[in-house]
């Protein structure tokens, strides 16, 4: 019998090996809580990872190289799923549930706001929650939402989105403008007229004195910057 071990250790190393690389549940939920932490980095607030088991009847191949990735369509945080897959020997892929909940400040009304209103600072206050709990888009600083308008209505203490939010005119049709073009080690100024309504960030059509019409963008001083 211990010559028929040895026989078999000498002609089939690979199916041991495989064997003492198998995937254990474990060793599964390792890769994904790893990888769930990787993903949780930078989002605002203290993370808190919570991995679920596998279902008990869950058998699997061997498997000597794992990789956790994120399924297409799932949510970053909340309650969600992170999938792990086998390399080699043999492909196979597995969704592990995973339940990642970010604890952090948000930003609320203090009293109803109506629509059309602009924000300010007293018009705001801070929770503390679970911020996966909340509708996408609910903003945790302040500064985002003062000085910018409301789209809707909102009564108070109702978690203010980034998509209710209208951001400041800063160029209005028919209004001068002064244009900027940067080049490596110069400015160009000159001015123009605004032919549309645009805020921070948004591009502008300006007529300049020779009658031409460019495009730029709208910079924080109400200036119009060309692009190169």
């Amino acid at each position: 019998m211990r010559k028929l071990r040895l026989a078999l250790l000498l002609v089939c190393p690979m199916f041991f090996l495989s064997l003492s690389a198998s995937a254990s549940a474990d060793t599964i939920r390792d890769a994904a809580q790893r990888h769930a932490q990787t993903q949780s980095q930078g989002l605002p607030g203290e993370v808190v990872i919570e991995v679920g088991e596998l279902a008990p009847q869950t058998q699997l191949p061997p498997c000597s190289s794992l990789e956790a990735y994120t399924p297409p369509g799932t949510r970053p945080w909340g309650r969600t799923h992170v999938g792990v897959r086998c390399l080699a020997p043999h492909p196979w892929s597995i969704l592990v549930p995973v339940q990642i909940t970010v604890n952090g400040n948000y930003v609320v009304t203090a009293r109803a706001l109506a629509a059309g209103q602009t924000i300010q600072a007293g018009d705001l206050a801070l929770l503390r929650g679970d911020l996966a709990s909340l509708p996408t888009g609910v903003i945790t600083n302040p500064g985002e939402a003062t000085g910018k308008t409301l789209k809707n209505s909102l009564a108070a203490n109702q978690p203010v989105r980034a998509d209710l939010l209208l951001a400041p005119l800063l160029v209005r049709q028919g209004q001068n403008v002064k244009l900027r073009a940067r080049g490596t080690n110069f400015t160009v100024s000159s001015e123009g007229k605004a032919l549309n309504n645009a805020t921070e960030g948004q591009v502008v059509q300006v007529r300049v004195p020779s009658g031409q019409t460019i495009s730029g963008t709208v910079r924080a001083d109400g200036s119009v910057e060309i692009g190169q």
